[in-house]
């Protein structure tokens, strides 16, 4: 097996120089082989209230230059056990939203081909539906836990049947996820009705709302998480608004009452030995980020997927 390339030393070339990529990590056009791929979106043309998370994946690599390479939580060090890389953003058309969704799926599909598994940073939370197709022709229907301050299975708005706020129904009805592994994680907030959680729960998803965090504690939280996904190959989809914004300030759609990042990160480290195949990390809009707290967060919640999926590869 070839050792894997890490990232640039930072004991030797000071963290504000150097590349710009995720962690400071090789491009994957400088690797032979990848088993990890981190890859931006930029896209935010599916946004309902404030936009700004196409400038999200540059953010978040910026801030992920503190990152370093051990992980003691989980007792990984992932860059060097698994060859890990930036695969760069994939361009998608601004203004034509169908067309962006179809671009991302073949673009997600061709990186999974080659046996990378994505972890994807946005744009937002619209991507989540291309990935998950891509990822579907590789693994079947496969279950996901969504971490979120909102539900986003709304049918649509002002018409448009692919916007951040729909892509989970979009992917039930397209049969591409196990309905009997979907969890949401983190909601709260208020609904246009009691309709919005009935439609929910008929379309297979369990809810941990963040007061259940809060009253449960993380521990048993992830017993719950566990249980649901068993031994499936599962997806990760966070949004960053799950957390409070005291947490995540720059973000598209903020609510009150949200998990803390320690709540955030202990959960996915809770998560380790399981099946999972790939993740996002979505809605980051830095033009409300004061002092970079939000992209900090994103980077660090990567960073735990990206451990996770190292783990994995362990004999």
């Amino acid at each position: 097996m070839t050792t894997p390339r890490g990232p640039v030393d930072s004991s030797r070339i000071p963290r504000f120089a150097g590349p710009a990529t995720f962690a400071r990590l090789p491009r994957l056009d400088e690797v032979e082989q990848c088993d990890i791929a981190v890859v931006g979106v930029p896209f935010d043309s599916g946004v309902s209230y404030r936009p700004g998370a196409r400038f999200g994946p540059s953010a978040v690599r910026e801030a992920s230059r503190l990152l370093r390479p051990y992980h003691p939580g989980l007792d990984v060090s992932p860059f060097a056990e698994t060859q890990v890389a930036d695969a760069g953003d994939i361009a998608c058309n601004p203004f034509d939203i169908n067309e962006a969704v179809e671009t991302i799926e073949h673009a997600a599909g061709e990186l999974i081909a080659t046996g990378a598994r994505p972890v994807t940073i946005g744009g937002d939370h619209t991507i989540a539906l291309p990935l998950l197709r891509a990822l579907s022709r590789e693994h079947g229907p496969i279950a996901v836990l969504h971490f979120d301050a909102h539900l986003d299975t709304w049918d649509t708005y002002f018409g448009a049947e692919y916007t951040h706020g729909t892509p989970f129904r979009r992917a039930v009805e397209e049969g591409i996820v196990d309905t009997e592994a979907l969890s949401h994680v983190g909601t709260r907030g208020p609904l246009y009705g009691k309709k919005d959680l009935e439609e929910d729960r008929r379309l297979g998803f369990g809810i941990i709302t963040s007061s259940d965090v809060m009253r449960r504690g993380v521990d048993e939280t992830v017993d719950a998480l566990r249980q649901r996904v068993g031994d499936r190959p599962f997806y990760v989809s966070i949004d960053i608004d799950v957390l409070d914004p005291a947490h995540a300030p720059g973000t598209g759609t903020p609510e009150a009452g949200g998990l803390t990042s320690r709540e955030l990160l202990e959960i996915l480290r809770g998560l380790a030995g399981t099946r999972l195949v790939g993740a996002d990390v979505v809605e980051v809009a830095p033009a409300y980020d004061h002092a970079e707290i939000t992209s900090v967060a994103a980077s660090h919640v990567a960073y735990d997927l990206i451990s996770l999926l190292a783990l994995t590869q362990r004999p």
